[in-house]
């Protein structure tokens, strides 16, 4: 199948998370993406654990469908190189703190004259401009800043960092989605751009009930743990055998909850009666809610409620989640043959396309593995030249 962005030169200089989640994205939707390493250590990401076979889990989880080439681009020569791979690549990537492709003489203002159609896409912690511009981040640093932490955890309870590197990997999709724009912009225009995505920023823009509740009420919220702040009952619930996290997230469905659990008599409370009635009187409720669950495993919770149709499902241990039917009918459990770390899982392409659909093609690559190809075929660089090169430092 023929995919969407099949052809799309894209040339990532990122590291760690956010812009190679970014370009993964690109790549399992068909763009070639090369992906420029420093030589002898490479992405950062490759140093962290775990292992397989002596390649990180963890890069090569998030580098599939790329290729990798070692370059120095603080050698002249490998600055010469990488200048002409700019002028037919369609995107380049990157996620150095604001002023370092500056530094190098790389910066945008200068690759927008070498290629005007160039699309570039910087992904840093605080944007290209504000007075954190220049300050470092990290995944953690900015959930703290970005407020996510304060609304995350038990009732009451410290902030809590969300388990996934939910800063990173939001900022890596925004930074697709702004990549995407502007290749759409291009096709109408000719014209490329710069697009500026901030870790900071894209937490903000995710907190949408938070600020409208501090805005409505001028109080800052705090965690709830597994309670929806608004939507009432929307929460977790102990069962007989484990927990079940219910989602009654209308009057409707309020109704089919309470039959379901045998109380048909507290749907027309008037304490209850409405969603606000059911915040203002949470206190009371809940035990009415939860006292039924005990009586029965999560199981035929599940199957009670699927049968009247509320929203329902198991807190899923992650070893759950990749044994889940549903989660394998969509292949979103794909399994690739690396060339060292031999055959491995790991997450699936979660967008379906009728036409275009995305795959793992290939696993990541491991260092510098097509810097020779790159050298050969675009360059015409002989092994000669190319140990050259590689004794000084520059691939």
């Amino acid at each position: 199948m023929e995919q969407a962005l099949a052809g799309l030169k894209v040339l990532d200089l990122s590291r760690v998370l956010a812009g190679p989640y970014a370009t993964m994205i690109l790549a399992d939707m068909g763009a070639d993406v090369l992906k420029i390493e420093m030589p002898v250590t490479g992405d950062d990401s490759r140093a962290f654990g775990p292992y397989i076979g002596g390649e990180s889990s963890y890069f090569m989880s998030i580098n599939r469908n790329k290729k990798s080439m070692t370059m120095n681009l603080k050698d002249e020569d490998s600055k010469a190189m990488f200048i002409e791979l700019v002028k037919d690549a369609d995107v380049v990537v990157e996620n150095y703190r604001p002023g370092t492709m500056e530094k190098l003489g790389l910066g945008y203002d200068v690759l927008k004259e070498i290629n005007p159609r160039l699309i570039y896409a910087a992904s840093s912690g605080f944007g290209h401009t504000g007075p954190y511009s220049k300050r470092a981040a990290y995944d953690a640093v900015v959930q703290a800043m970005g407020g996510i932490m304060s609304i995350t955890g038990e009732l009451n309870g410290k902030p809590t960092k969300v388990g996934s590197s939910i800063a990173d990997i939001i900022a890596g999709m925004y930074t697709s989605i702004g990549v995407l724009g502007a290749l759409e912009y291009r096709n109408r225009t000719g014209k490329g751009q710069k697009v500026d995505v901030a870790m900071l920023d894209t937490q903000v823009s995710i907190l949408e009930n938070a600020i409208a509740r501090y805005m409505a009420t001028g109080v800052s919220p705090g965690p709830l743990g597994n309670r929806h702040p608004s939507i009432i009952p929307f929460e977790s619930f102990d069962t007989k055998d484990g927990s079940i996290m219910i989602a009654a997230g209308n009057d409707a469905l309020w109704a089919k909850l309470c039959n379901a659990l045998g109380v048909p008599e507290i749907i027309e409370d008037e304490r209850f009666i409405t969603n606000p009635l059911r915040g203002e009187n949470y206190d009371e409720m809940r035990p009415l809610v939860a006292k039924p669950f005990l009586d029965k495993t999560t199981k035929e919770w599940m199957d009670i409620l699927n049968e009247v149709g509320v929203p329902n499902g198991p807190i899923n241990k992650i070893g759950d989640v990749v044994k889940d039917p549903q989660i394998q009918a969509r292949e979103m459990i794909v399994e690739v043959d690396h060339p060292v770390a031999g055959k491995m899982s790991m997450p699936g392409v979660p967008i379906k396309m009728s036409e275009t659909q995305g795959s793992v093609r290939t696993p990541a690559p491991v260092l510098g593995q097509h810097t020779e190809d790159v050298l050969k075929g675009k360059f015409n660089l002989s092994d000669e030249e190319i140990q050259k090169l590689r004794d000084k430092g520059a691939i």
